[in-house]
């Protein structure tokens, strides 16, 4: 249920960003069960920003937050798998736990064959959890991919993907 919880919210977090006119990526930072960051995606239309995703921003905010916070003791909730260059950088901050709402078939990066890279990888014990609230997460997705204001990524292989989907 707690995977849920804080999935709901990063869910409230996408669905600001959708309104916005953004990608509705929303991301939640828990430590120990508590929230300590939050983020949703900016800049990804007009002059578009790739280091501005959500999960970025959180980590962001986490490190700026005050506190010393352990980040092997963090779990990143996402509403979408975090990209390859979000992963790596979560790693390299020593972020271990991973929750995440839909699957990206373009570019998600936690399914890198973590023991064949090298030392700084090669060892980490990771817990991945997805397809959390996958649905809604989904419909945001969909939403976004169907909408002729949004641009970004539309003709892409995850926006085919993601408007073949059903929600059901």
């Amino acid at each position: 249920m707690v995977n849920e919880k804080h999935m709901e919210l990063a869910l409230q977090h996408a669905e600001n960003a959708l309104e916005n006119g953004e990608f509705p990526v929303g991301c939640v930072i828990a430590h120990r069960g508590r929230v300590v960051a939050t983020g949703c995606r900016i800049n990804s239309f007009g002059a578009v920003n790739e280091m501005d995703h959500a999960e970025m921003i959180a980590l962001r905010a986490m490190l700026e937050c005050g506190e010393t916070i352990n980040a092997e003791e963090v779990t990143i909730y996402s509403t979408m798998e975090p990209c390859l260059m979000c992963f790596a950088t979560l790693l390299v901050n020593g972020v271990r736990n991973f929750v995440y709402g839909y699957e990206d078939v373009m570019g998600g990066g936690t399914n890198l064959p973590i023991a064949q890279l090298s030392p700084l990888y090669s060892g980490l014990e990771l817990s991945i959890i997805g397809a959390v609230l996958r649905k809604k997460s989904l419909a945001l997705f969909q939403r976004f991919f169907a909408s002729s204001d949004n641009i970004y990524l539309q003709d892409s292989l995850l926006a085919h993907y993601t408007l073949q989907q059903t929600v059901s």
